[in-house]
């Protein structure tokens, strides 16, 4: 997906942030690539639009789109940082084995009887089901 210049400033604007090509070509990278990716994998891709960018500008710009709702970060409790363009509600697959995440759609979860059974002033923002197994690769190498 490549935003127009124009639809890029709306969306930055209504975030709060400062509009620069940098950040642009940063967020189209991440929407246009489907899944979810590491900040390397993005910095690789943004480098052939701008050569003289830093991993360092790619990683501050992941985390400030995280940060202001343009881009959702998954398995925050993970080691590695993965990034994912798809703000729709969706859960994650994760493969134990080459932890590789794919999206699964679905309410597995009822939400309002899981906010019941929360400690009392915890406050549920963003809800994300994830289950772990193999995946088809990794379940045929057995």
């Amino acid at each position: 997906m490549r935003l127009s210049h124009e639809q890029f400033r709306e969306l930055a604007a209504k975030h709060g942030l400062a509009v620069t090509h940098q950040r642009q070509v940063v967020y189209e990278a991440v929407v246009a690539a489907h899944g979810h990716h590491a900040p390397e994998d993005i910095y690789a891709t943004v480098r052939r639009r701008i050569p003289s960018i830093s991993l360092a500008t790619v990683y501050n710009n992941l985390r400030l789109f995280i940060e202001c709702g343009m881009l959702r970060e998954v398995s925050p409790h993970a080691a590695t940082l993965l990034v994912d363009g798809n703000l729709e509600s969706h859960h994650h697959l994760v493969c134990l084995r080459c932890k590789a995440v794919q999206d699964i759609e679905g309410d597995f979860i009822d939400f309002k009887r899981l906010s019941r059974q929360l400690p009392e002033g915890f406050d549920v923002t963003q809800p994300l089901v994830e289950v772990f197994g193999l995946c088809r690769r990794c379940s045929a190498k057995k």
